[in-house]
């Protein structure tokens, strides 16, 4: 069975809801003394994305 990816784009204020909402959920699973392994996994994951540079549309060029 082929393995599916996901690409997910997110603005700077999107990327911080989601690395503090995975830091919140290792936080409550240390309090819970289960394991992060997952949470620890997926949290470097997201705080190493690549960056995408977006293309602006010019106002000129709309002329």
């Amino acid at each position: 069975m082929k393995e599916e990816e996901r690409i997910l784009s997110m603005d700077h204020y999107e990327h911080g809801i989601v690395i503090n909402a995975l830091n919140a959920l290792r936080n409550d699973l240390i309090g819970k003394q289960r394991s992060t392994d997952p949470v620890d996994d997926l949290l470097l994951k997201a705080i190493d994305a690549p960056y995408r540079k977006i293309k602006r549309r010019s106002h000129h060029a709309a002329r």
